[in-house]
């Protein structure tokens, strides 16, 4: 193993003393191109240009000498040091950070990002990185090649964001540009890049306890209240709106707390709620951290729906439409929930393939249908009838007893059978 690995951030400014010292005493240095002809790197020292980094960490592992591992701001941060840190390679690290390009890029916009949600795009995950901009009003996004600002911008047709592209940051070529995400895809970008995307109101609005002292937004995080599955009467107009042609009954708080539990919901995937109603189920998967699509065919429900997202602080998308067809121009699913609409409906989600599925039949026949074509896709298919009965106190005493009301509810659900 080498005898010194010393990791530098460096964010084009003039090395530090300590930077300097370890690259005057290196007898082999990892790095970019334009690092490496940027920087005092010895002419005796073995030059790597640092594109797998496992490779270049089995290298080092086997280099007798000092050795220097230049990389982007922080190391430490979305950077090589974790790689380097694998118990396989057996390297103690020395790490000289500097800014990160993440705060370089905030500092650029002039933008706090103690609040921000900062994720990567590297290694495939760029779906799930613009899941994450869907339900955040405030992301950077560290791209990658093949994943960069007009691929994220084509990810989120439809989604208002204004995009902050820093390219090149703490070099002569430097460059900030600030632009609506419909604009991003007309352009050809540079890598590296960082990416903020801005926009959205719900959670801007909401009281944000953890503002000021918690950094980001942590998975599962209540808002402006605390719990989930909350009472029906939380939501405004919880429902649809009494009379409307095959209204059905809110869901019940015991129902939306298993259907949420079956969904699985969590940062990075996107749900879709088709027959939402006035959005109770669909708030309470965006408060977990997804990315929401809700699919209603009232406009009056649509619209109930926006105003108790933004009353809980979250963002979820509001389409409206009902029937297989509307389904067709919206973006993958990772889990999906049929609050109503029909078998011909479940089949059309089923077609596009969530990893997660839930269904709400209104009969015992209706049930038997749905289970079929879950199993019949592919899925591991399984369900319940839930009957609650509310609890009331005893006129006298302090006693409970059963109240009047007994409610019931048929739940199906599927997982992907790997």
């Amino acid at each position: 193993m080498a005898d010194r690995i010393t990791v530098i951030g460096w964010d084009g400014t003039p090395p530090t003393e300590a930077a300097g010292a370890a690259l005057a005493a290196a007898t082999l240095v990892a790095g970019a191109p334009y690092q490496l002809n940027a920087l005092p790197v010895p002419e005796s020292a073995e030059r790597i240009t640092l594109g797998n980094v496992r490779q270049a960490a089995r290298r080092i592992a086997e280099h007798r000498g000092a050795a220097v591992v230049v990389a982007e701001g922080d190391p430490g941060f979305f950077g090589v040091v974790r790689t380097l840190r694998r118990p396989e390679f057996g390297l103690e690290l020395e790490v000289l950070p500097a800014v990160s390009s993440v705060a370089a890029a905030f500092a650029r916009a002039g933008m706090p990002w103690e609040d921000a949600q900062v994720v990567s795009a590297h290694g495939g995950r760029l779906r799930r990185a613009a899941n994450i901009c869907r339900a955040h009003p405030k992301v950077a996004v560290l791209t990658a090649p093949g994943a960069g600002p007009a691929e994220l911008a084509l990810m989120l047709r439809g989604v208002h964001r204004t995009f902050v592209v820093c390219e090149a940051l703490g070099t002569p070529e430097e460059d900030v540009t600030v632009l609506t995400s419909d604009r991003i895809a007309d352009h050809v970008w540079r890598d590296p890049n960082v990416v903020l995307v801005i926009g959205g109101g719900a959670q801007a609005a909401a009281v944000d306890e953890a503002a000021g002292w918690l950094a980001g937004r942590p998975v599962g995080y209540p808002g402006v209240e605390r719990g989930w599955a909350l009472p029906g009467d939380a939501y405004t107009g919880a429902g649809r709106t009494e009379g409307e042609p095959g209204a059905p009954e809110a869901l019940p708080a015991h129902v939306r707390a298993l259907v949420l539990a079956r969904l699985g919901a969590r940062p990075g995937d996107l749900v879709w709620s088709v027959g939402a109603g006035s959005g109770a189920l669909a708030v309470e998967a965006a408060r977990f951290g997804a990315a929401v699509v809700a699919v209603e065919g009232s406009r009056s429900a649509c619209a109930r729906l926006t105003v108790n997202a933004r009353r809980y602080g979250v963002e979820v998308e509001a389409v409206y439409g009902s029937g297989p067809e509307v389904l067709g121009g919206l973006p993958e699913p990772d889990a999906a929930v049929v609050e109503s609409g029909g078998l011909d409906v479940v089949r059309a989600v089923l077609a596009r393939r969530p990893e997660r599925f839930v269904a709400l039949p209104r009969t015992l026949a209706e049930a038997e249908e749905v289970r079929r074509a879950i199993a019949g896709a592919g899925y591991r298919a399984d369900g319940a009838l839930l009957q609650a009965t509310p609890l009331r106190p005893v006129d006298e005493g302090d006693g409970l007893a059963l109240g009047a009301g007994t409610t019931g509810a048929l739940v199906l659900w599927g997982e992907q059978i790997v």
